[in-house]
C-alpha cells in the first residue's frame, strides 16, 4: 500500500493539460511544501525546509485542475506518494510523484464559489467535451438553470423541499 499524504502547498506553475491517445485527460502541477516559522527574537517569519513534488490529476478532476488552479495558489491537496523512474542517455532517474485524488484552494486565503461541473450536470455521465483553459483569474463556469434531477440537495420552493440537508 502506498502512503497518502494530505497538505498544505503552493502551485509553483500553472497546471499543464494534455490529453492521453485515448482523450484521457491529464493535469500536472508542481507543488511547494514548506514549513514556516515566527522568529520570536526578530518577530519575523522565516521559511523553513521546503518539499516539492509533481502531481498528476487524472479525468475530470485533471480537467476542472485547469480551470480552476493557477501558478501562486495555496491548495489543499490529498493523495498517494508513487516513485516515477525513467531512463534518459542510459541514466536510470527516480523522483517522488504525487498522484492527486483530491485537490482545493486554501480558503483561508481566497474565497470560491463552486459550482458542478458540466460533466456533473449531465447527471454524472462522462461527456467527451473538453474546454479550453480560461485566462487566469477568469473562471468561467455555466451556471444550470435548475439543479440535476437527482441533486439531494436542490430546493423545490414549488413542491415545499425545505433547505434542510437530506439527512
Amino acid at each position: 500500500m502506498l502512503p497518502t499524504m494530505t497538505g498544505v502547498g503552493r502551485l509553483t506553475a500553472d497546471p499543464e493539460l494534455r490529453f492521453t491517445q485515448s482523450q484521457k485527460a491529464v493535469a500536472s502541477v508542481s507543488l511547494a511544501f514548506n514549513s514556516r516559522r515566527l522568529n520570536k527574537q526578530t518577530n519575523q517569519w522565516e521559511d523553513g525546509d521546503v518539499f516539492y513534488i509533481r502531481g498528476t490529476a487524472w479525468e475530470r478532476l485533471a480537467e476542472n485542475v485547469a480551470e480552476t488552479l493557477a501558478k501562486g495558489m495555496e491548495v489543499i491537496v490529498t493523495g498517494e506518494i508513487r516513485t516515477e523512474c525513467w531512463e534518459k542517455d542510459g541514466v536510470k532517474h527516480e523522483r517522488p510523484a504525487l498522484l492527486i485524488r483530491s485537490i482545493a484552494p486554501n480558503l483561508a486565503y481566497a474565497v470560491a464559489q463552486v459550482s458542478k461541473d458540466a460533466a456533473s450536470q449531465q447527471n454524472g455521465q462522462h461527456g467527451g467535451q473538453h474546454t479550453a483553459r480560461p485566462q487566469q483569474g477568469q473562471a468561467q463556469r455555466s451556471r444550470p438553470s435548475s439543479p440535476p434531477q437527482d441533486d439531494p440537495w436542490a430546493v423545490d420552493q414549488a413542491n415545499g423541499y425545505s433547505n434542510e440537508p437530506p439527512f
